[in-house]
């Protein structure tokens, strides 16, 4: 089986996505996107990196600067109603953009969720297991956990696995897509998919499970 190591068709910028990029980026019908972070506690763990792959396989990664508040022309991507942004865990993505810059990101997809929803037959929902079984390919995660902070000098074991990681994501949709259409789920994951941003702001909000009995009462 194939490996996924190669930084071709990726750039980098600082900040914000430069105006022709974005142009391009604009005219597309579906983008994948992911984040890298210092944790998972999006009040105490910055944004650090953030992804974007087009239809043709062409990577963008954006190094968010510590403090920075604004960044005009991606939130303008992730809040255009008329491109749906395909994550693999959206929920944590869109929680930290939300955070970070305040971006309201809709219309969204979820692999994770979508995954859930469609391969019922296993308990493995992880993104290096949907590619391997979906598309093929064997991804390296061996950078995973790693320091993210220090964007200026990231290396090419983090820049390709940060690319890899947004890659495959659009093929993906199109393959659960398929499998939710199936098996008469795809309305019902098309339902949870709406329902991100409520659960996001929960999340923000540090309200835990709001859905669950909660003790006597």
């Amino acid at each position: 089986m194939p490996s996924a190591d190669t930084l071709s068709q990726f750039e980098v910028f600082d900040y914000d996505l430069p105006e022709d990029v974005c142009q391009q980026l604009l005219a597309c019908k579906e983008v994948a996107v992911d984040t890298e972070t210092m944790g998972l506690n999006p009040h105490r763990d910055r944004l650090c990196l953030v992804q974007i792959c087009d239809p043709e396989g062409n990577v963008t990664a954006l190094r968010i600067a510590k403090g920075q508040e604004e960044a005009p022309n991606l939130t303008r991507l992730m809040e255009d109603p008329g491109i749906t942004k395909i994550f693999h865990f959206a929920r944590f993505d869109t929680a930290q953009l939300k955070h970070t810059f305040d971006i309201k990101t809709y219309p969204i997809f979820c692999t994770k969720i979508a995954s859930k929803i469609a391969r019922t037959y296993t308990s493995h929902h992880g993104l290096k297991t949907l590619v391997q079984e979906l598309v093929g390919v064997e991804l390296d995660k061996s950078s995973q956990c790693s320091d993210w902070g220090n964007a200026a000098n990231l290396s090419k074991a983090q820049l390709a696995y940060a690319a890899n990681d947004v890659r495959y994501l659009i093929p993906l949709r199109h393959k659960l897509e398929k499998m939710l259409a199936r098996e008469d789920r795809l309305r019902l994951a098309q339902r949870c998919f709406e329902c991100l941003p409520v659960m996001v702001t929960l999340d923000l909000g540090m309200y835990g499970n709001v859905f669950e009995h909660g003790g006597p009462g």
